[in-house]
């Protein structure tokens, strides 16, 4: 009795001496929350990486769409959840870079409470004006807003939106007043335009392309370092005088910020790759969005640098959301 006592206890000695070896991830089903409503040009890019990415991970992706507050409920939800990896989070300009300047109180701490995967992808951002408008270019287009009487009407999917924040900049830079009116979402602000009740607005690539391209908005210009594949003929705003002028709306992958480095790495690679994949390019490309493949770190910096900028903006501008 004596001998098999000791035995056991030396077995026990030996198991607690073992290194305990983690469960290869993912070890389930990967929830994406999405705080935007389905069908919308944020919950396709998520569904189309999803789809590749399931192929590396070797479990499946389910796109869980939590809308409302302008992403906080989803992002709030994404934050209390357990550090596992199995659930991220969409993660954009709003939630990362805008919300934290335009809300005096939030449930979440975008910079504490999260950790970056990668960036996912950008919108680039075009200044349109209904056909009516008798400018052109940026410099008509200077002309006929300094020409107005009152200062002139423009739309956006929503306050605190990418596209308010591209005016509200665009207007400091030029120096000029201008009204914010402000829809729910981009498709009845684009109808706006399209009708001319609005005679103006920031659109994105994915909302604006087929408009433009029917010739019922004109393009006065992108708001890129360089010209966008695909719509090569609409010059930029920097070419045209507007010096380093820049506005995306963009999105990363973010997860729960005690998740594990080497479960961070495990989904960062499987983003990379289904970034660089050909399904992935090809209907990124048909919307007009830039893929943007990067490490954590690189995301990292790029948050932290849109962060800084939107936050100067919303502070001069004196947005507030709550």
């Amino acid at each position: 009795m004596k001998v098999l006592c000791t035995a056991r206890r030396s077995l026990l000695a030996l198991g607690l001496a073992l290194p305990l070896v983690a469960a290869a991830f993912p070890t389930k089903t990967v929830e994406w929350v999405v705080p935007y409503p389905a069908g919308g040009g944020t919950d396709v890019v998520a569904r189309t990486v999803a789809a590749e990415m399931t192929k590396t991970l070797g479990q499946s992706i389910i796109i869980n769409n939590r809308p409302g507050a302008a992403t906080n409920i989803g992002a709030d939800a994404v934050a209390r959840s357990k550090p596992d990896g199995h659930t991220i989070l969409t993660g954009d300009t709003a939630t990362l870079a805008a919300n934290p300047w335009l809300y005096s109180k939030l449930q979440y701490d975008a910079q504490r409470d999260f950790a970056p995967v990668g960036l996912l992808a950008r919108f680039p951002m075009i200044l349109v004006v209904h056909p009516s408008v008798p400018a052109k270019n940026l410099e008509e287009f200077l002309a006929w807003v300094k020409a107005q009487p009152h200062p002139a009407n423009y739309a956006t999917p929503g306050p605190g939106s990418p596209h308010h924040l591209a005016m509200e900049l665009f207007s400091q830079v030029n120096n000029i007043k201008l009204t914010h009116v402000a829809y729910k979402g981009a498709a009845p602000a684009v109808q706006d335009v399209l009708g001319g009740q609005v005679p103006f607005m920031f659109v994105d690539t994915a909302s604006g392309a087929a408009h433009i391209t029917a010739g019922k908005l004109r393009a006065i210009g992108m708001a890129t370092p360089k010209r966008v594949k695909n719509f090569d003929s609409i010059p930029t705003l920097t070419e045209q005088g507007l010096k380093d002028f820049e506005a995306y709306a963009w999105q990363g992958v973010v997860v729960p910020a005690k998740t594990p480095k080497d479960v961070i790495d495990t989904l960062s690679k499987a983003l990379v790759k289904a970034l660089e994949s050909a399904p992935v390019l090809e209907r990124f490309e048909a919307l007009g969005l830039e893929a943007i493949p990067s490490t954590p770190g690189e995301m990292d910096a790029y948050w932290k640098s849109e962060y800084e900028k939107w936050g100067k903006v919303i502070r001069t501008s004196g947005i507030k959301l709550d």
